[in-house]
């Protein structure tokens, strides 16, 4: 029996039809700009996300990584989350390979950054401190359990940059599941951004791969920055063929994916012994209720002898994602893991 694998979104693995198509892509060098199918995802990325030009890499911290380095010089400041991916998983990336100073504003449980403290945060003309270059936003959130943040607040924020002549960059590794859970067209939440990436290899299923997206003079900087950074693929065609399906067949279905989310957290905030938070998109966080004797790592570990996988750490204790290979009848083997686990 397979396992159930709620750790992540990341564990997708490719559907049939994408490795129908990968088996059969057509290919080129990419680093030449000569691989026809890597060419083909760029420009259908591009014109998904309303931006000029899109460029394909191997990881989504690559492509924040990429850029953040593009838009700033060595000892520029970047106004982030405390609780962005950038600043909190991506093993201090911007410091130790761009000298890129971060300026952490607290996320609030909304996941959004307050105006005013954007505004606070932006440094004097003053020969004494660094520059601030840019405000990077994150949608959905990943430690906001999956909220999206709305068009309406990203608008306010590249307003508040552009008065202040800075760049804005959103993290849009789940920007597809804001989109499907706002009801508004992925190009909507991104307009403001100078630049935006998203994740093929979560929700969307592809086994590899992220596209940064934004002017067409940008993608050609940060085309020689991914080069920098070991990002240059060959015949990455391959991996390309199942990032156009991931575009063209896996957006309309992640409301599936939201649908059985709702219904593992009201399952699971049902059981006395949990404490459920609030759940937005796909993604489920949860701990044990005060007074509850069982470890966490208890928890894990008796859900695994069923063939249960639920990730472990974090803010809220537990994380459940669910993903195209999660279907209705797993949410219901997993609650029913659950109750058996606390004897109800």
């Amino acid at each position: 029996m397979n396992p159930i694998d709620l750790r992540s979104d990341t564990v997708t693995q490719p559907t049939p039809e994408m490795r129908e198509a990968m088996a059969h892509a057509e290919v080129g060098d990419d680093v030449y700009g000569e691989d026809p199918t890597v060419n083909r995802l760029q420009e259908l990325a591009a014109e998904r996300l309303g931006k000029e030009a899109a460029l394909f890499v191997p990881s989504g911290a690559m492509g924040n990584l990429v850029a953040m380095l593009t838009h700033c010089q060595r000892g520029d400041e970047a106004i982030l989350g405390d609780l962005a991916h950038p600043y909190f998983y991506e093993t201090g990336g911007l410091a130790a390979l761009g000298g890129i100073q971060s300026r952490p504003l607290p996320n609030q449980p909304d996941g959004t950054l307050k105006l005013e403290d954007i505004r606070d945060a932006i440094r004097e003309d003053d020969v004494h401190y660094p520059i601030t270059r840019l405000v990077a936003l994150e949608n959905t959130h990943n430690r906001r359990n999956g909220i999206p943040l709305s068009a309406e607040y990203t608008a306010a924020v590249g307003k508040l940059a552009r008065a202040n002549n800075l760049l804005l960059h959103v993290d849009g590794a789940r920007i597809f599941n804001a989109a499907v859970a706002l009801r508004v067209p992925v190009s909507q939440l991104v307009a403001p951004a100078d630049s935006v990436t998203f994740c093929l290899s979560k929700g969307l299923c592809a086994p590899v791969g992220s596209v940064l997206c934004g002017s067409t003079d940008f993608i050609s900087k940060a085309l020689r920055i991914r080069k920098q950074l070991g990002g240059g693929m060959r015949q990455a065609g391959i991996l390309a063929a199942a990032g156009i399906i991931s575009l063209e067949k896996m957006v309309n279905r992640l409301a599936e994916d939201h649908a059985r989310a709702r219904r593992l957290a009201a399952g699971l905030g049902e059981l006395p012994q949990l404490k459920v938070a609030p759940q937005y998109t796909n993604i489920v966080r949860f701990q044990l209720a005060d007074g509850v004797k069982m470890k966490p790592e208890e928890v894990v570990a008796k859900l695994a002898e069923q063939d249960i996988r639920i990730g472990h750490g974090g803010p809220w204790g537990f994380r459940a994602v669910t993903h195209y290979w999660i279907d209705d009848a797993a949410i219901e083997q997993t609650l029913d893991a659950f109750r058996k686990l606390f004897g109800d």
